[in-house]
């Protein structure tokens, strides 16, 4: 949680009048936590409520902010977890996955420039699932 409130209140800093527009990247595990990742998921849905907070505290200042909630996507992260190609982890989440694949970072991409658009100025305080319909919330 460090990491992200300090980022904030250094974006903050540098917003002025006509405010901004900041993108957590929490994870689906804050919803539906993983055995043995108990504190990823327990961080994760703090980022998600102190989103929400933030998006309360400050609406008034320009500010939009949102999560993106990411299910299994191919990353080196995942990659170093032992989530790998062909892997039973793999194997897993493609099966819980109604798109029958990982996602790819371009597919989290997409949906933070979407957030970062105009196209989105009505969009404070959410939690979007970008998961495949892994995460049917």
């Amino acid at each position: 949680m460090l990491g992200p409130i300090h980022t904030i209140q250094s974006a903050l800093k540098i917003f002025g009048e006509k405010g901004g527009n900041i993108i957590n990247i929490s994870s689906g595990a804050s919803k539906y936590p993983l055995p043995g990742a108990s504190l990823y998921s327990s961080t994760k849905a703090a980022l998600d409520a102190f989103t929400i907070a933030l998006s309360k505290e400050l609406g008034s200042r320009k500010v939009r902010i949102n999560s993106i909630l990411p299910g299994a996507t191919d990353t080196e992260g995942a990659r170093t977890a032992g989530v790998t190609e062909g892997s039973d982890h793999e194997k897993m989440f493609i099966a819980n996955t109604p798109l029958g694949r990982r996602g790819q970072p371009e597919d989290i991409a997409k949906a933070a420039v979407f957030l970062a658009s105009d196209d989105a100025a009505w969009i404070t305080g959410e939690q979007i699932s970008v998961s495949g319909g892994m995460y049917g919330f």
